[in-house]
């Protein structure tokens, strides 16, 4: 069984049902849930929305692999009515990634773990410190916290109310 992280979040409908589908969708597809942060309100990152993302981190024990698990990610993704990434970022209702699978290092041009902007996000590195903060990037050797510090997003983030 694999240890994987994953962030997941979007910015249109109703946010709290779209997290609550996509817990539930991961849990039933993907693995079992083992940890989730609390959810945070953050702007969008990379391109201008009138709605702010919801997002959080989870941790789940899988027994698929890198490739298929990306390929249930985009079956899970696609339910919530998102089509293939054409290179901007956009609004979504959900948004998957996989940002750290055991201690991995993969790129390939489906799929790069760990996820290479990890050290940059706020929305990622904040909730991964709450329920991981000792977890160290398998790159950087950085802890989660250690990145947490170091980040130099100045995004303005909160806690929301879920669940």
């Amino acid at each position: 069984m694999h240890q994987v992280f994953l962030g997941i979040g979007g910015n249109l409908g109703n946010r709290d049902d779209n997290l609550t589908k996509a817990l539930f969708l991961i849990e039933n597809e993907l693995g079992t849930i083992r940890q989730k942060s609390s959810v945070y309100e953050t702007p969008p990152w990379g391109f201008v929305a009138e709605e702010n993302f919801w997002n959080m981190v989870v941790q789940i024990k899988t027994g698929k692999q890198p490739d298929e698990l990306l390929q249930k990610i985009k079956e899970t993704e696609q339910k919530f009515g998102r089509k293939p990434r054409t290179g901007n970022y956009t609004s979504r209702e959900m948004d998957i990634d996989i940002l750290y699978f055991d201690d991995f290092i993969l790129e390939n041009e489906q799929l790069k773990i760990p996820h290479p902007h990890i050290p940059e996000r706020l929305f990622v590195l904040v909730p991964l410190a709450e329920i991981a903060p000792d977890l160290r990037h398998p790159v950087s050797q950085k802890t989660s916290r250690e990145l947490l510090e170091s980040c130099s997003d100045k995004s303005d983030i909160k806690r929301v109310e879920f669940e």
